[in-house]
């Protein structure tokens, strides 16, 4: 390698939400590669573990994380790492968030309260996020204010509604995540 041929700068970008929201689809629809998924098969285990209320129908879960990655240019590289969904799996998230410039919360207006531990996991942790809300096959019951309000959201936190197996809406939200953390201010130091 010769210095010309320098390494890209990478970004880390994590993706949360709670379980069956839909990070796994997201994190394949906009990865240019074939996304590391680490999905497993629903068991008896997982009864009266994992609440299945409002995703009956689904079948698998991430047990670990999903990953993916985007080539902005030959110095820039995007990494997207999703972070399993599940209570019992939320202490990788620390491992998941270090270096991570931002975050999308994914929220499902059936289940909006299965997105407060994600938005509180990034305001917590001062690290910028957006909210992307997933509209399973369109179906949405309310306004993006009421969302706004339902989820305590800062006026500033950016909010996007559509469906993650788009892969335009995708780009959107994390083109809109790019926005949001050029919009804030430098910290001195």
């Amino acid at each position: 390698m010769t210095t010309s041929q320098a390494a890209p700068t990478a970004v880390k970008i994590l993706i949360a939400g709670g379980f069956g929201v839909g990070k796994t689809t997201l994190v394949g629809s906009v990865s240019e590669v074939t996304p590391l998924r680490t999905e497993e098969l629903l068991t008896q285990a997982s009864v009266g573990v994992d609440d299945l209320a409002g995703v009956a129908q689904k079948d698998t879960t991430t047990v670990a994380l999903d990953f993916g990655r985007i080539t902005v240019s030959p110095e820039l590289v995007v990494y997207l790492f999703g972070t399993p969904g599940q209570e019992r799996f939320w202490f990788m998230w620390n491992d998941l968030v270090n270096g991570a410039l931002g975050g999308v919360v994914i929220a499902d207006t059936r289940r909006l309260e299965t997105s407060f531990a994600s938005i509180d996991f990034f305001e917590s942790r001062d690290i910028p996020f957006v909210v992307a809300i997933n509209c399973f096959h369109g179906h949405n019951t309310r306004t993006p204010d009421e969302i706004r309000t339902a989820l305590d959201l800062d006026p500033h936190v950016p909010l996007l509604v559509g469906d993650v197996r788009e892969r335009t809406f995708g780009r959107d939200v994390l083109l809109a995540l790019v926005d949001h953390l050029m919009s804030l201010p430098v910290a001195a130091g």
